[in-house]
């Protein structure tokens, strides 16, 4: 939250991330890469790595070495989810600043009040996250499915990134300019995902389901 915030306050240079660092010009491939491009890129690759690994873990069960303590693994969980939230943080903050439009502001708000209105929503929503993390955590944990499912929505997250990324360096590839993938599209697919899943859950209620190997991190805790 408080990264978020300090983003907020420094805007301009958030703005500049959208200024072309450099250019790339061959026959096949044209674009115009962006500080902001390159961080969201990096973040979707980690994502994609991460997800992959998580659920090869899951379902195939590598043994880990067992050298390693819980507090190196915490502290690993932490450097993983604090550069997910860099990159979350620009991309989010960006989309908030396009939104209220500080240069043209509804009536009745200056610069100030558009400022206080993206920092209350950033506020608001790092609260009604942490709020519901614990029932969310429990719940996802109890069923196998969901566990998978949600790691196959962070796949698709990853892959929008990444598409994102060619959009923002207007990417030209073999002729054809590379776009965005809608934000409704993503959310239409998890949202009916889960609908099925939520129907297969009760209909199959009472019944054990297989278990998964735990994360590294729920390793580490156990020993």
């Amino acid at each position: 939250m408080v990264f978020r915030i300090v983003l907020l306050f420094d805007i301009t240079y958030v703005l500049k991330l959208q200024n072309a660092l450099f250019y790339i010009d061959i026959s096949w491939l044209k674009a115009g890469v962006t500080g902001q491009s390159l961080i969201i890129m990096g973040g979707g690759l980690f994502l994609l790595y991460k997800s992959v690994s998580e659920i090869h873990h899951k379902l195939e069960g590598v043994e880990e070495s067992k050298t390693k303590n819980s507090k190196s693994g915490l502290w690993n969980a932490i450097i993983q989810i604090s550069v997910l939230n860099v990159v979350f943080s620009f991309d989010s903050i960006l989309t908030a600043i396009g939104l209220v439009n500080l240069d043209n502001p509804p009536a009745g708000f200056g610069y100030e009040g558009g400022m206080l209105i993206m920092i209350l929503a950033v506020i608001i929503s790092i609260l009604m996250m942490m709020l519901f993390a614990s029932p969310v955590s429990k719940f996802v944990n109890e069923h196998p499915t969901i566990q998978i499912l949600g790691l196959s929505f962070l796949i698709l997250i990853s892959v929008m990134l990444l598409a994102e990324v060619s959009h923002l360096a207007n990417v030209v590839l073999l002729g054809n300019e590379v776009h965005s993938i809608p934000k409704g599209y993503l959310y239409f697919a998890i949202f009916f995902s889960l609908f099925v899943e939520f129907l297969n859950l009760k209909m199959k209620k009472g019944k054990n389901p297989v278990q998964l190997h735990d994360s590294t991190l729920l390793e580490n805790e156990q020993d």
